[in-house]
């Protein structure tokens, strides 16, 4: 797929360019990314040569993973990282962290909302949530974009090669007003 620029009122998300890689390695350095996030750490240059140069580029090419930095409009700072895996079964995860400077502002919540109307657009009737149990800040977007945590995955996440309990949550079209490309019927009582 051809990369996809989204704006908002107060932001830019665009595909991440190797002209980013000093601006996302400098960011990625914050303790709190690395403790939440499942991003290499140490988080090396090489890494983020590797992710502007080549994961970018080549999940967008192959619709398997598509990454937005999110960006101030004026001047372009950088606010933060969203990216959409895609799953089986019309189901894409999502991931995101934000930049220090740029926290408690709401733009990641806007930024999730954006890439999560825009995945509804394709066949996609479910975007997925999950961060280690104890990440409030992640969660906390999540709820505010409309997520609905469902619950613990025991074990369900490795990270810094541990196995981890996670949270699940999901976000529907329904759940933004917006028509699914799927029937979908939920339990009852």
């Amino acid at each position: 797929m051809e990369h996809v620029t989204l704006t908002t009122d107060r932001l830019l998300l665009r595909t991440p360019t190797p002209r980013d890689t000093e601006t996302v390695l400098a960011a990625v350095q914050d303790p709190d990314i690395l403790r939440w996030t499942t991003i290499p750490s140490p988080y090396l240059v090489e890494h983020a040569q590797g992710f502007t140069e080549q994961l970018v580029p080549e999940g967008w090419a192959n619709d398997t993973m598509f990454t937005w930095g999110i960006f101030l409009p004026e001047g372009e700072d950088l606010v933060g990282m969203l990216g959409l895996s895609m799953r089986s079964g019309g189901m894409a995860e999502i991931g995101y962290w934000a930049t220090k400077e740029h926290r408690g502002n709401g733009y990641v919540t806007e930024a999730v909302l954006a890439a999560s109307r825009w995945a509804f657009t394709l066949p996609i009737d479910r975007v997925e949530w999950r961060a280690e149990v104890g990440n409030q800040p992640s969660r906390a977007v999540a709820e505010r974009a409309g997520f609905v945590v469902e619950g613990v995955l025991r074990s369900g996440m490795v990270h810094q090669g541990v196995r981890r309990d996670c949270w699940v949550g999901a976000l529907l079209p329904s759940d933004l007003g917006l028509p699914s490309t799927a029937q979908y019927l939920p339990a009852s009582g």
